[in-house]
């Protein structure tokens, strides 16, 4: 590692290999290499399409294994750099090749910050809830008042064509990207937002997360300090300060601050004022102290959405965009996959998939989703599976996350036997808490049996929303599946 060789110039790049290739983020990253006339080649462990239809249009080479052969064909006279995955292990066979063989490497972030945001305007929105919306929200505003801006999100938005789209690296050109907290690649253990560059930070929250990588809340905090102490000296932080460690971060900024929040006090310059819920839509003031300064409707229900639209808008409002454009466009925004997604609509019963998992998500969307749909019973569906989730550090906390639903059917942590058993999850004993609470809870220890279990609760009129950041074994299809034929039996 310590002959790591400095990155080239963009200019200079001839041909770029990517190690997992297939990911989202990382195609998105190929198909703008080979745009601007760059040779691309990459691999991956599972090439299967949609991406791989994409990346075979783009003209990007194809390998559909991890194998360093896939490196040593071209050799590193002819291969200018080889960006590797953090999907991609230190045994990964094509990192040892490019480590051990003297290839000039990097992560994507690391690329990125040499690559293309040295001259952009970089609007970095991080925190534990929210920044995929958020950062979404803001692109898709840039976009809709015509700046064409660069944007880099990992969530699929409904309203923009791609997840990561640089149309030219120009000076001053607004750069939206999502700031990830997680660790950049196995010989780069800092947050990915290290290498973002940021002139203005967008804060939506801070709380305990990722306890696979920060060890305590502490070791997490330090690297949102980190973040603030990197802001560009001609940028801002807007801080949203519903959360107290947010507020604490503040202090260390030596960039102006512009505070937002759920209710006014605190030193809080932005609040919503009234809200009205009704007809797919929440109208919505925004005040800054006792002054209203401007009403909002979003097709996204629910408060921390609320909350994330203003964010949205102070950051648009503040770098001069018509008003009446920012209303239209926020207006006219329809929200990311994953993130209170209808997947369907089976005899009045509304499947929906949500990526929450942290117990403040799973209270927020359910909390979200009864003041959306008054009328519906909330049938709502968690699989434990992120690295924090897995482990019992939230046990509690899970108790009071789902008081807005009907019922909660609670699966078995996903791979939870790769950790030791004091730290493990205890589905069981949420279910038993749930029910001590007076929450009905069904434990879910097989995914077609709680499948079977939810179609034979569910009723016209409710909504089912599965929680989850992974794929939860085919749930939703398999219930959309038994969900169809019981109506069609029913119906004919």
């Amino acid at each position: 590692m310590a002959n790591k060789k400095a990155l080239p110039q963009l200019h200079h790049l001839k041909h770029v290999h990517i190690v997992g290739v297939c990911g989202m983020l990382m195609g998105a990253f190929a198909s703008f290499l080979k745009r601007r006339g760059i040779e691309v080649s990459g691999s991956d462990q599972n090439v299967y399409p949609p991406m791989s239809d994409l990346l075979h249009e783009a003209g990007v080479k194809l390998f559909s294994k991890y194998d360093s052969a896939n490196l040593s064909v071209y050799g590193p006279e002819k291969i200018d750099l080889v960006v590797i995955g953090n999907v991609a292990r230190s045994d990964n066979p094509e990192a040892r090749e490019a480590i051990d063989k003297g290839y000039c490497y990097s992560s994507l972030p690391e690329a990125m910050e040499t690559l293309m945001l040295q001259q952009t305007q970089n609007i970095v929105i991080a925190g534990t809830h929210g920044k995929t919306t958020t950062s979404a929200l803001v692109s898709h505003i840039l976009n809709y008042a015509g700046l064409d801006p660069a944007y880099f999100i990992g969530g699929v938005v409904k309203d923009l064509p791609y997840t990561f789209s640089v149309p030219s690296i120009e000076k001053g050109r607004p750069f939206v990207l999502e700031g990830d907290e997680y660790d950049t690649a196995f010989w780069d253990k800092v947050p990915k937002f290290n290498h973002y560059l940021p002139d203005d930070v967008i804060l939506t929250s801070v709380e305990y997360d990722h306890a696979d990588i920060y060890p305590s809340f502490e070791a997490l905090y330090k690297v949102f300090e980190g973040l603030v102490s990197r802001i560009r000296s001609n940028g801002k932080l807007i801080a949203c300060y519903d959360y107290e460690q947010v507020a604490l971060l503040t202090k260390k900024s030596k960039v102006p601050v512009i505070t937002y929040g759920s209710k006014p006090g605190r030193g809080i310059q932005y609040t919503p004022g009234k809200q009205i819920v009704g007809d797919g839509v929440v109208k919505f003031e925004v005040r800054d102290g006792d002054k209203i300064v401007e009403e909002l409707e979003l097709q996204i229900p629910g408060n921390h959405n609320v909350i994330n639209a203003m964010a949205a808008w102070v950051e648009c409002a503040s770098m001069g965009l018509d008003r009446s454009k920012l209303r239209s466009s926020i207006a006219a925004f329809r929200g990311v996959k994953r993130r209170q997604e209808v997947r369907g609509v089976i005899n009045d019963i509304i499947v929906m998939d949500d990526f929450g998992h942290h117990p403040t998500a799973v209270r927020e969307t359910l909390k979200a989703l009864k003041e959306f749909y008054p009328k519906r019973r909330i049938l709502a569906v968690f699989e434990p599976r992120s690295a924090t989730s897995r482990r019992k550090i939230f046990q509690k906390h899970y108790v009071e996350a789902f008081d807005s639903c009907h019922t909660a059917f609670i699966s078995a942590p996903y791979e939870v036997g790769k950790l030791p058993v004091q730290d493990q999850f205890s589905s069981g004993q949420l279910v038993e808490d749930l029910s001590t609470r007076g929450k009905s809870a069904v434990l879910m220890t097989t995914i077609d049996g709680g499948v079977a279990d939810i179609a034979a609760i569910a009723r016209p009129g409710d909504l089912v929303v599965v929680l989850s950041n992974g794929g939860f074994g085919g749930l939703i299809p398999k219930l959309m599946e038994i969900l169809e034929r019981k109506d069609s039996g029913q119906n004919g």
